[in-house]
């Protein structure tokens, strides 16, 4: 495929779309027509540079206001959520090849039939029997979220129970474990305040954006561009 701009060959990297090719020269043009970048100037450095000028002076970005942030977030408000979380310890009753599976599950569920009755050993048997190093700190795993764990080990932790020790076993990939709840902090919307900035800078970035391809399509429209479509158009009032 042959690539060019106003006459001038266009080279593609390997992996890069063309369209990028093609308005990298567009921009590269523009900057030497308004005299920010000499002619024959072909230091990649120098030419992103005079691009970076000459988008700053001529493509408007304006910065979004206080009421279009406070839209934004109450439209979505899902991505403003703390996830839930919990407190839990746990001892490892690890499963290999070699291991007996059903004389190991027997050794987990005699454990945790101790611990139920005893649950203050809960620390000294971790430490003695767990096969994770989080037995030597009494079993703490600290503060879980959702995805933070294997799956199966997840839906254990989250699922509705009361704090304390779970009553059944928890099977995972990597053998049994019998698992402590002790706290759980549900999720809960973060305030706005608190994300203000956050949400001014994706709707920056996506009016930005914007406003390049509308600045790229109008020097299209007032170019011969081969090999590749911009989406030209002649007007600046591009929607």
């Amino acid at each position: 495929m042959i690539l060019s701009v106003n006459g001038i060959a266009v080279a593609v990297e390997a992996g890069h779309p063309p369209e990028l090719a093609a308005a990298r020269e567009l921009l590269r043009q523009r900057a030497v027509a308004v005299e920010l970048l000499a002619p024959a100037a072909e230091d990649e450095a120098a030419v992103d540079a005079a691009i970076e000028a000459l988008l700053e002076r001529e493509v408007a970005t304006p910065v979004p206001t206080e009421a279009e942030c406070r839209r934004y977030y109450e439209q979505n408000r899902q991505e403003f959520e703390s996830g839930d979380l919990v407190h839990a310890r746990h001892i490892l009753f690890q499963v290999t090849p070699q291991v007996n599976v059903p004389h190991m599950r027997a050794r987990a569920e005699r454990t945790l039939n101790e611990l139920l009755a005893e649950p203050d050993r809960f620390a000294a048997l971790a430490a003695e029997l767990s096969n994770c190093p989080s037995g030597q700190q009494g079993g703490n795993l600290g503060q879980i979220g959702r995805g933070d764990t294997v799956p199966e080990f997840e839906q254990a932790l989250f699922k509705l129970a009361p704090p304390g020790i779970l009553r059944e076993l928890v099977k995972t990939r990597y053998g049994f474990h019998i698992v402590a709840i002790d706290r759980r902090i549900p999720g809960k919307l973060v305030p706005f305040e608190t994300v203000r900035g956050r949400v001014a800078e994706r709707l920056a970035a996506a009016v930005e954006e914007k406003a390049l391809r509308q600045y790229v399509s109008v020097l299209a429209g007032q170019a011969e561009v081969e090999g590749v479509d911009l989406a030209a158009s002649a007007s600046p009032l591009v929607q």
